[in-house]
């Protein structure tokens, strides 16, 4: 419950920055356009979550609508990842499905700090939302083949060969994509941006908040374990990109 409460805190103060930014009196603004793309971090992902993109166009002086997709890899957040004793390859037990995310997001940004043209920090209020093509992928590892070579198959929990000492590594994290099945969801996130920079016409900084994301059946990642239709994440995602 305690994410909940975040995310709708989060959203109550972007509400009240929207509210405070019309009734002010604003000035000629630096930029009515701004295309972004970054690389994600988030709680149910590793490393790397995947990329995003956004573009804005200005309402007002302080006003924006944007336009975002976000591709990012999906991760149970139960995984563990084994290495092979025989390859040292590593591999996740149980896992039986990737999922990926597409997602589409249409929303507002405020700006409720202003920076100077070439100096200090910009902070903005963020919310969006929109559909999810979620990708659901069967899960391959290489187990013993003929000739002491390996041969890749799809994981089958029901199985009882494949057990952490029979499996060699990951069949590729694209393997299966052929044979994926396609899950429609919702998603809303909101965030705080933080822009730096010292050209007028170029922008870097980091965005954080919090994710939801829902869809109608629960995504089967894992075997012998909960899976879930309602996502919830924390995310940081770095940014790059140009202003005009």
């Amino acid at each position: 419950m305690k994410i909940y409460f975040k995310i709708l805190v989060c959203v109550l103060l972007v509400f009240c920055v929207s509210l405070s930014s019309h009734a002010q009196d604003t000035e000629d603004y630096e930029y009515t356009r701004e295309f972004i793309w970054g690389i994600n971090k988030n709680t149910n992902s590793g490393l790397i979550g995947g990329l995003v993109f956004k573009y804005s166009k200005a309402i007002t002086p302080k006003t924006f609508q944007t336009f975002g997709v976000e591709l990012v890899n999906v991760k149970h957040p139960k995984e563990i990842r084994y290495s092979s004793r025989f390859t040292g390859n590593t591999f996740i037990f149980e896992k039986i499905n990737h999922f990926y995310a597409i997602r589409g997001q249409y929303g507002r940004e405020w700006v409720i700090f202003k920076k100077a043209p070439q100096q200090g920090i910009q902070i903005n209020g963020h919310i969006s939302g929109g559909p999810t093509l979620g990708i659901v992928a069967p899960y391959y590892v290489e187990i013993p083949g003929q000739n002491d070579n390996s041969r890749s198959v799809r994981y089958d929990p029901n199985d009882i060969t494949y057990n952490t000492n029979d499996i060699y590594g990951t069949g590729g994290i694209f393997k299966g994509l052929g044979e994926s099945k396609i899950q429609l969801g919702l998603n809303v996130k909101t965030s705080f941006v933080f822009e730096f920079g010292t050209f007028k016409n170029n922008v870097t900084g980091f965005e954080t908040g919090f994710m939801v994301e829902a869809f109608p059946n629960e995504i089967p990642m894992l075997a012998f374990v909960e899976n879930k239709s309602l996502w919830t994440s924390a995310f940081i995602t770095l940014f790059y990109g140009s202003r005009r």
